[in-house]
């Protein structure tokens, strides 16, 4: 079996423009949450996100008068790439352009294009809609503009599957490298969603946390007061690339790409299983892919987005899976510092994983002030705690009942 290796990263987020920044952030336990001012919200219930600063991203892009058209879900999933190809030192004549894919996910694609030309549409007439329209909307157009800024005519692919499309689309190009599809595929997932429609439709079903008096406060995983997730964006994309070949150019290797599980709660459009069973399998799935055992691994990166059904539910998913070695475990969530970046969140806490396996640091899960009872396992709360990691599992679980489980470990030559 071919093993594949992780030999680059990149990722824009609310913590940062950059891994390092990111990962800085991390592990000083700081919060990227803040008001929403990219439209009035203040009528609505939820008026918070993780939000990423505005910053220059032309310079990351070839066809700079395209690149100022692009919807932001784009220009973070192609900066975020471009990012992950720099870091892994790839360079011409190193590869062989129809072997080097790109698959990402994002749950929603460009509907800040499609808020903003309906709205045209309605005002000014249908005459007025951008012959970009098209293009700008679709989910796979990150993933395409990607390949096209760099010449890779491998396989292309995007994972539709809300905040389970980064871990699908990681997990497939884990697959399609063990085939031997291609040589390397730069994977990961970007989702730029903070608009007013998404917002408000996520504030109407009572999904998201209120407590806009405590941006920082309001993402509080497995705590007994917890209301709801927080919205928020941003990108990351991964180079996963074949063992030998890494090698052979000399690669950085951060990690290895261990396995990946996948499952349906078959229960409801958007609550989780009570009894956390769809996520047990995912789980389960994962650790068969990877040929481990649970006590293999070390750290849950957990899908742990703050809602009052779904922190419950993959606590129990781990109980079920790992037994007596759920207690042994860590446990932490990313979205308590970024907030819920829906499909591309696989791939920002794939990161954060990466950067525990490296750097032997565990960050924290914040504003864990009193633990829901029922949420009784070790999840790391509010300090950043070193450690020994081995192994890290992943979850991400998406509305339709889609569980995806990525695992890294460890790389041992």
């Amino acid at each position: 079996m071919r093993r594949i290796v992780i030999t680059g990263i990149g990722t824009v987020n609310p913590l940062g423009l950059s891994v390092e920044e990111y990962w800085s952030n991390l592990a000083k336990g700081v919060s990227g949450i803040r008001i929403i001012d990219r439209f009035d919200s203040s009528t609505f219930s939820s008026r918070i996100a993780g939000l990423i600063p505005e910053f220059d991203h032309l310079p990351y892009f070839k066809d700079q008068k395209m690149a100022r058209r692009l919807d932001r879900a784009i220009i973070y999933g192609v900066v975020a790439g471009n990012q992950a190809l720099k870091d892994s030192g790839l360079a011409e004549g190193q590869y062989t352009p129809e072997r080097v894919g790109v698959y990402l996910g994002s749950g929603m694609g460009g509907v800040g294009a499609f808020e903003a030309d309906t709205k045209v549409m309605v005002e000014r007439g249908h005459k007025r809609v951008s012959p970009f329209f098209v293009p700008l909307i679709l989910p796979n157009t990150a993933s395409g503009y990607l390949s096209i800024e760099n010449g890779f005519m491998g396989p292309n692919y995007t994972a539709v599957s809300a905040c389970a499309s980064a871990n699908h689309a990681m997990g497939e190009a884990f697959h399609a490298l063990q085939r031997g599809d291609a040589d390397i595929i730069f994977a990961g997932g970007t989702e730029a969603a903070v608009i007013e429609v998404v917002v408000a439709g996520f504030a109407n079903m009572k999904a998201l946390s209120t407590r806009n008096d405590d941006p920082q406060g309001a993402s509080r995983p497995w705590d007994k007061d917890r209301d709801g997730f927080v919205i928020a964006e941003g990108a990351a994309v991964l180079c996963l690339e074949e063992l030998e070949h890494a090698k052979k150019r000399g690669a950085k290797i951060y990690a290895e790409f261990g396995g990946f599980g996948q499952s349906s709660d078959g229960y409801h459009i958007t609550s989780p299983h009570p009894e956390g069973l769809g996520g047990c399998l995912s789980m389960q799935a994962a650790l068969r892919s990877a040929g481990m055992n649970p006590e293999d691994i070390d750290l849950v990166n957990a899908h742990g987005t703050s809602t009052p059904l779904g922190d419950i539910g993959e606590t129990k998913a781990v109980k079920k899976c790992f037994g007596d070695h759920a207690r042994k475990l860590m446990m932490h969530s990313t979205k308590s510092m970024i907030g819920h970046t829906l499909g591309a969140a696989g791939a920002i806490e794939a990161v954060a994983a990466l950067l525990a396996l490296d750097k032997g640091i565990v960050h924290p899960t914040l504003n864990h002030q009193e633990a829901d009872p029922e949420c009784d396992l070790d999840y790391v709360p509010n300090q950043a705690r070193e450690a020994k990691v081995r192994a890290v599992l992943s979850n991400s679980f998406g509305f339709g009942g889609h569980n995806a489980t990525v695992i890294l470990k460890q790389f041992e030559g």
